[in-house]
């Protein structure tokens, strides 16, 4: 064929790739180059067809051969590196564009492409700015916006990203995509309910888009309401089983809900899917050690930590599970790692000033420990950590968290006032009756009543005075029940035989309870022991009501008021034994022979490895000598019973 007839077969072999008869447009491509072997556009569109037919390895080589012939082709430069792009050869798509911008520099289509390829990349703050420069040639492009707004969102400028989506959804009301995106710029900006709206939004015009339904999941979570977010993380794996990032999700809010053991499961789904997941690794690490298997949980926190080695939670969590060991030197290794990555890492401050407590330091624990106030939602640090001179001013000492931390760190009070201050003590109202028997001279209040010169939280004292292990104010007893009611529960109870107090488990919502608490049918061996068994405690978990019912167990909770009515009961009995929550430390202020039951690893103010306490000279500290080890402990307290 001369030059003539090729064009006229190459304009026939065009007809019919526009038209989609790709196998007459392919034969047409041969024929010209049976004849023509390096004739540049049956090479470019045979190639075409090739990428069209999935025939990649071809497309590619034909396209490069056409360049080869004609470098200077804007087009196929275009097609060879959508190809390569679709192909995930990222670098080599990128050359592709760029020779396409020096060849057409005012193309947006091509700054797009590069922008993509560039995001594809990772290279996100290089490929912001080639959208910037695609949208500069095209304001109107609207995936452009979209794609500009992924790319700054990855890189943590949530603002700009939420004005990009909110550019691409102003251009394309109905686009989902955009809404979605600006949902997770809305999450990243901590505006949950604004961020459910956007998801909720994208979902009506997509019910199946599982992405935001898994991200709506997460702002319910972050909103509190768990049982929703689990089900908007069960109806996008529901559409796409096969989503590793759901199944993480789901397992953080099953953890949340405290259901370690399902979290498990659905982390392990998560990492059968991406085994290189390195969040589902940790949030895995944080479910074992939920279940107290902390050796395990370290092993997980490890492959965390491969994957995201500066990653400053993942090393504040190990460390958590290194004190579940009770291997505090580690433990402390790993919090101060975190905190070297991250300064202001809450978390790990919290955890570093728990560690250094329990291990004795107190002096570097209590300045630490000030950290609490940045873990909680309400309250607020002191105007008085000790600086100013007491004398002749009036201060509150404000209670701060549970019931049994105001018994404790009551001590105190007496204390601030020898420095010749008016205290006025602010406690929960089932306190009130009680504090009044520290010291007349101290006016107990219920919360948020008073008003004074200074304030200070009543466990920002041991900083204040600066106590060390050495100078705990330990008292026998520094609190006393009302000797009418100790008498009216003297003739109340039987005799005859020891009367001992009881209780097993603890407030469930409490983060550590899991750990502290025991079932009542661990503690049967007790009951074997000839006494008065009394339990002290209000309420009976679901799990324990049948066995309390079999049980020659005196329950007296309806008969108690407030902690004034607790301890005249306590008063009146021989002994009590009790797992770590407020009734031990009542019992122990009043100066009551106590048995506190411990996990392994227990709370701070309970130190390691002695059965005695410096708070309370009343107390014996039984502890677990490997962790979740009940019965031990309950074999120990039968033997000392005798």
């Amino acid at each position: 064929m001369d030059n003539e007839q090729l064009a006229a077969r190459l304009r026939e072999a065009v007809a019919q790739h526009r038209q989609g008869d790709l196998a007459q447009a392919l034969a047409g491509y041969d024929s010209i180059l049976a004849t023509a072997p390096d004739y540049f556009d049956a090479l470019h569109l045979k190639g075409v067809i090739a990428a069209q037919q999935k025939r990649h390895d071809e497309a590619v080589a034909l396209m490069r051969r056409a360049l080869s012939i004609k470098p200077d082709h804007a087009g196929a430069h275009g097609n060879l590196g959508g190809l390569l792009l679709r192909l995930g050869r990222a670098e080599e798509a990128l050359a592709c564009f760029d020779a396409l911008i020096a060849l057409q520099p005012e193309l947006a289509a091509a700054q797009g492409a590069r922008a993509n390829t560039l995001h594809m990349l990772g290279r996100l703050d290089q490929a912001v700015s080639a959208y910037d420069r695609a949208l500069a040639l095209n304001a109107d492009d609207t995936e452009g916006w979209y794609n500009r707004g992924n790319a700054l969102q990855a890189l943590g400028h949530a603002r700009e990203a939420l004005a990009s989506h909110d550019r691409a959804v102003a251009l394309r009301p109905d686009h989902v995509n955009a809404i979605y995106g600006q949902g997770n710029a809305l999450q990243m900006l901590g505006r949950h309910e604004e961020a459910l709206a956007r998801y909720d939004q994208a979902i009506a015009l997509r019910s199946d888009h599982a992405e935001a339904w898994s991200s709506r999941g997460n702002a319910l979570r972050r909103l509190g309401r768990l049982e929703d977010a689990l089900a908007s993380h069960d109806r996008s794996l529901a559409l796409k089983p096969d989503n590793a990032d759901a199944q993480y999700n789901r397992g953080t809010v099953l953890r949340a809900l405290g259901r370690p053991d399902e979290a498990l499961a659905s982390h392990d789904r998560a990492l059968a899917l991406k085994p290189d997941h390195p969040r589902a690794h940790g949030s895995r690490a944080n479910a074992l050690r939920d279940l107290g298997r902390f050796e395990e949980a370290l092993a997980s926190y490890q492959s965390a930590l491969a994957l995201m080695p500066d990653h400053a939670d993942t090393w504040s969590d190990r460390g958590t599970a290194l004190q579940g060991l009770l291997r505090l030197d580690e433990a402390l290794a790993s919090y101060e790692r975190a905190i070297a990555l991250d300064a202001r890492h809450v978390d790990a401050h919290w955890n570093r000033a728990t560690a250094l407590l329990l291990s004795g330091d107190l002096a570097r624990g209590w300045r630490e420990f000030e950290w609490r106030w940045r873990t909680m939602t309400k309250g607020r640090p002191g105007s008085w950590l000790g600086e100013a001179k007491l004398r002749g001013r009036s201060i509150v000492l404000r209670s701060e968290q549970g019931l049994g931390d105001t018994v404790q760190f009551a001590r105190y009070a007496p204390l601030v006032m020898a420095e010749g201050a008016r205290v006025i003590l602010s406690v929960q109202a089932p306190l009130r009756r009680l504090m009044a028997s520290l010291d007349p001279e101290i006016e107990v209040v219920a919360a948020g009543e008073a008003v004074a010169e200074l304030d200070c939280p009543l466990m920002s004292l041991p900083l204040a005075l600066g106590t060390t292990l050495d100078s705990i104010p330990a008292p026998p007893r520094y609190l006393a029940a009302e000797p009418d009611l100790v008498e009216a529960w003297r003739a109340r109870l039987p005799t005859g035989k020891r009367r001992i107090g009881l209780v097993w488990s603890g407030n469930p919502n409490h983060r550590n309870d899991r750990n502290r608490s025991l079932s009542l049918a661990t503690l049967a061996p007790l009951f074997e022991i000839d006494a008065h068994w009394i339990a002290l405690q209000k309420d009976v978990p679901a799990r324990d009501v049948a066995t309390l019912d079999r049980l020659s167990l005196i329950r007296v909770a309806d008969q108690l008021g407030d902690f004034a009515d607790t301890a005249a009961l306590i008063e009146a009995l021989d002994l009590v034994i009790a797992v770590d929550t407020s009734v031990a430390h009542l019992a122990g202020a009043l100066g009551k022979a106590v048995w506190i039951l411990l996990p392994f690893s227990p709370d701070w103010r309970w130190l390691t490895a002695r059965e005695d306490s410096p708070w309370y000279p009343s107390a014996r500290l039984l502890r677990q000598t490997t962790p979740g080890d009940w019965a031990g402990v309950v074999d120990r307290v039968v033997e000392a019973l005798g």
